[in-house]
């Protein structure tokens, strides 16, 4: 079986898993590609990316730094999946405003 590598994640995504932890009733859990976020009985998938891959033209992820795999997943999957890089996003796909 070969080696199994720590999987890397992104600078801010222990911030924002922390942020969330301390919203009452949301639930977050961590190495789901990035993190999977419950509230009111509902399950959301994010893909947490760095903000530095963020376009200052149109203020999204730059596709060059979006992978194939993470491509696949936004065409194809039925549920909720999102590509992120902040916490106020996460609050309002689920649904928390401030």
């Amino acid at each position: 079986m070969p080696p199994r590598f720590k999987k890397r994640t992104d600078a801010n995504q222990a911030d924002i898993v922390s942020a969330l932890r301390g919203i009452p009733g949301v639930t977050v859990e961590t190495d789901h590609d990035d993190i999977l976020v419950g509230r009111n009985g509902k399950t959301y998938w994010f893909e947490v990316k760095n903000p530095s891959v963020v376009s200052k033209k149109n203020k999204a992820v730059q596709e060059s730094k979006i992978k194939d795999s993470q491509k696949k997943i936004r065409a194809e999957y039925t549920g909720h999946y999102s590509i992120v890089w902040s916490v106020e996003q996460i609050m309002a796909e689920i649904g928390i405003t401030k």
